[in-house]
């Protein structure tokens, strides 16, 4: 399978460490060289340039977000207005939330989930209690039947006339099921609900049609399978028809461009994406987005996506038929349509197999409760790599070498 990988030859462009796996990629993606000379060419340019970077630079950095918003665009089925690159995914939630969240006596509530990542849940509890409202009156959640996956009936179900806005995960962090957009958009556009999701664990794994589904709004990060680096600038989505909306928070860099720095008081936003972005751009930390996703789109979503499945479904033929007999369960949905890039592996003790596997040269991720996350990233894993980690967490089992190890998780997990 690996030599008939259409795309193998990108494995080459990553700084692998030898002799390691790296099953992590959905937590912080690896540096590529193209991220990396990106990179290098902006810090020449401040180098070389000082101040003039900002409308001298190879890509003028006034419009670094623009151009990366080009780039973007097709790996999320976003027209590239409807996109800016800005601050982070916490910020970005606070910001939509704010945007689009207007309580009134009828509508005053906002539906979420009880799997989800929880600093959306924080956000927007937030921007409750910032409105007075009570989160335990006006927060409805939907709660899963099985501590794994949502079932989207029973989101819909919720979507009451009492609900003004819903915001779920394109994909859940720990058990990797990925929910229907298309038909959760459709079933609360019925109902007068606006809706937007956290699609940091599908952005760049999976294929998404924002715009055709109506997706009134979402973010997610850039540092997991995109590659930008450790805390690199997130991303929002407007869809265009809210353009004409004022962003819930403003700041100058959301103004409109050819006014910006006639430094007026009275703020006019960008009739774009654009209009929500608050700060000065962190152009450093944009920079390796740029290699990033100008590899992105020349190894195409649809064929990243397509090994994705393959090498996920080899992943979980060899734990079928190598690891079951030692008490692992496969937590994530086992149909394509339903999964992200991740396998979720649980066991009772994932949390000492997890360290276990780090000692061997396998870089993994624990979640609360028993969840080893495996997350083969098309662009930098061969399959040849997915058996060698089911190979070592046999060993780990056979040989009992977990037992060496403390059942409990280290501050980072």
């Amino acid at each position: 399978m690996d030599t008939e990988d259409p795309i193998a030859r990108f494995k080459d462009r990553f700084y692998l460490n030898e002799g390691e796996i790296y099953m992590d990629g959905n937590s912080l993606g690896l540096m590529s060289k193209d991220a990396e000379n990106s990179l290098l060419r902006v810090i020449g340019e401040w180098k070389k340039l000082g101040i003039n970077g900002w409308s001298k630079a190879e890509v003028p950095w006034i419009y670094f977000s623009k151009e990366l918003a080009k780039l973007m665009a097709p790996l999320v089925g976003a027209e590239e207005d409807e996109i800016t690159i800005h601050s982070s995914t916490t910020v970005n939630i606070h910001s939509v939330i704010a945007t689009f969240f207007k309580p009134n006596s009828k509508r005053n509530k906002i539906l979420v989930d009880d799997l989800n990542f929880p600093t959306d849940r924080y956000a927007i509890e937030s921007q409750l209690l910032l409105r007075g409202l009570n989160p335990e009156e006006h927060l409805v959640v939907v709660e899963s039947k099985d501590g794994r996956t949502l079932d989207e009936n029973g989101i819909v179900d919720k979507m009451n006339d009492g609900v003004a806005l819903v915001f779920l995960p394109a994909v859940l962090y720990r058990s990797g099921q990925l929910l229907d957009m298309e038909y959760l958009t459709t079933e609360a556009h019925k109902r007068g609900i606006y809706i937007g999701f956290d699609c940091c664990h599908s952005a760049g794994a999976v294929p998404h049609k924002l715009s055709e589904w109506g997706v009134d709004f979402a973010v997610w990060c850039n540092y997991k399978y995109l590659n930008e680096g450790p805390g690199g600038p997130a991303t929002i989505y407007i869809n265009r028809k809210h353009f004409d909306k004022r962003p819930g928070m403003a700041g100058w860099m959301g103004y409109v461009p050819e006014k910006m720095f006639d430094l007026l008081n009275k703020f006019e936003p960008a009739n774009n994406a654009g209009g929500w972005q608050m700060g000065t751009p962190h152009i450093l930390s944009m920079a390796p987005l740029e290699g990033s996703l100008k590899m992105y789109n020349e190894a195409g979503i649809d064929n990243l996506r397509e090994k994705s499945l393959m090498i996920t479904d080899y992943m979980m033929y060899l734990i079928d038929n190598k690891l079951s007999q030692y008490g692992f369960i496969i937590g994530n949905p086992r149909e394509g349509h339903r999964r992200g890039g991740h396998v979720a592996l649980e066991h009772e003790d994932a949390v000492r197999i997890n360290e276990a596997l780090k000692d061997m040269g396998v870089i993994p991720d624990f979640r609360q409760p028993n969840v080893i996350r495996l997350a083969p990233v098309p662009l930098y894993i061969s399959y040849h790599d997915v058996w060698v980690v089911v190979e070592k967490i046999k060993e780990i089992m056979d040989k009992k070498i977990y037992e060496k190890y403390e059942k409990k998780r280290g501050i980072i997990a």
